[in-house]
C-alpha cells in the first residue's frame, strides 16, 4: 500500500511505480455506435494499435507497473488485446461488472484489486498527453482526495469550475470552465461509502458531496496537454488520421482483408476480415469486422457494420 502520509519535496515528481492505474473500459460507448456494437471502444484500432494499448503503453512509459481495467460491454475484445499485460511490461487485472457501475461505482468495485491508497484513473476512450508525474506530485502536495487534469474549455460544454488556487467549486457551463481530459489522481478515501454493486457517478454524484464536506477535497491541475476525445465515429477517424500522419503509419487495415485492386479506398479504416468488391468506393469511412462491401457500392463518411440483413451504413 502507498504511504498516505508521504509528501514530495524539492519539486521532485512522484515515483509512479507504486501508483496503480484504473483504466475505465466498461462503458457502452453509445456515441460510437454502430461501431461499438462490434468492439468495445477501448479495443478499436487507432493508427495501428488498439486504443487501450496506446493508453497502457503511455502509463508504462510514465513508470506505472500495475493496471486494472473494468469490463462489461464486449469485454472479450479488450482482453484479447491486453491479456495479462506482460507484453507491455505491466501486471494487468480485470474488474468485472455485470451491469455498468459508472464513474464512481466502477472505482469502488475495483478498489480491492488496486490495493493502494492512491491511484490514477484514466478514461478508456480518450488520449491525453498529461504529465502523470506532475499530476501525482500536485495531488500529494495539496492533500486532495481527487485531482483532475483539465485544459481550457468551451463554455457550451459542461466543465470544471475552479478558483485560482485550483480548488474545484462545482461543474457546469460558465465562462472560464475547464475541460476534463479524462485523467485524474484519486485517494481510495474518495470512494468510501460508495457501493461496489450499484451505479453511481463522480461529477454528477460523489464529487459535489466531497466539495461540500471540504472545499479542497477536489482540485484541478491545469495543463496544456494535447487531448483526443474518441467519442464519435467522426472523432475516431480524425484522431486516427492525425496520429497515422504524425507517426508515419498507414491508416488501419486489419488482418484477413480482401480488397479488390479496382476498389477506391481513401482515408478509410478497415478492421479485420473486411471484403470490398471491384469498383466499390469508400471515402472517409470506417468498416468494422467482417464487413462485406459489394462491387460498385459507394459510401462517404459512414460507419459500416454487418446487420442481420446485410451491410448497414450509418452516416457520421
Amino acid at each position: 500500500m502507498i504511504d498516505s502520509s508521504r509528501r514530495s519535496t524539492g519539486g521532485v515528481k512522484s515515483d509512479l511505480s507504486g501508483w496503480p492505474a484504473l483504466v475505465l473500459t466498461a462503458g457502452l460507448a453509445t456515441r460510437l455506435q454502430p461501431l461499438s456494437r462490434v468492439r468495445a471502444k477501448a479495443a478499436i484500432p487507432v493508427a495501428g494499435e488498439a486504443l487501450v494499448l496506446r493508453i497502457l503503453r503511455s502509463l508504462r512509459a510514465a513508470g506505472v507497473t500495475r493496471a486494472v481495467l473494468n469490463l462489461h460491454h464486449r469485454a472479450e475484445t479488450i482482453t484479447r488485446e491486453v491479456g495479462d499485460g506482460a507484453a507491455l511490461g505491466l501486471s494487468v487485472r480485470y474488474s468485472w461488472e455485470t451491469e455498468v457501475l459508472g464513474s464512481a461505482g466502477g472505482p469502488a468495485r475495483a478498489l480491492p484489486l488496486l490495493e493502494a491508497d492512491r491511484f490514477l484513473i484514466v478514461n478508456g476512450d480518450t488520449l491525453a498527453s498529461v504529465d502523470l508525474g506532475a499530476l501525482a506530485t500536485q495531488h500529494v502536495d495539496t492533500g486532495a482526495l481527487v485531482t483532475m487534469a483539465a485544459v481550457d474549455g468551451d463554455p457550451k460544454y459542461n466543465g470544471i469550475l475552479a478558483d485560482e488556487a485550483g480548488r474545484v467549486r462545482g461543474f457546469g457551463r460558465e465562462p472560464g470552465a475547464l475541460h476534463f481530459v479524462g485523467v485524474q489522481a484519486a485517494n481510495a478515501a474518495a470512494f468510501a461509502g460508495v457501493s461496489p454493486d450499484r451505479r453511481s457517478e463522480t461529477v454528477h454524484g460523489i464529487y459535489p458531496h466531497l466539495i461540500a464536506q471540504r472545499p479542497d477535497h477536489v482540485r484541478v491541475m491545469r495543463t496544456a496537454a494535447e487531448f483526443f476525445d474518441i467519442g464519435t465515429p467522426r472523432d475516431y477517424l480524425a484522431t486516427a488520421l492525425t496520429l497515422a500522419a504524425r507517426e508515419g503509419r498507414t491508416l488501419d487495415r486489419g488482418h484477413g482483408c480482401d480488397v479488390s485492386p479496382a476498389a477506391d479506398i481513401r482515408e478509410t479504416i478497415l478492421w479485420n476480415h473486411v471484403t470490398i468488391g471491384a469498383g466499390a468506393s469508400l471515402i472517409r469511412c470506417v468498416a468494422a469486422d467482417r464487413v462485406r462491401v459489394p462491387a460498385g457500392a459507394r459510401h462517404v463518411e459512414c460507419s459500416l457494420v454487418m446487420g442481420d440483413n446485410g451491410l448497414v451504413a450509418e452516416p457520421f
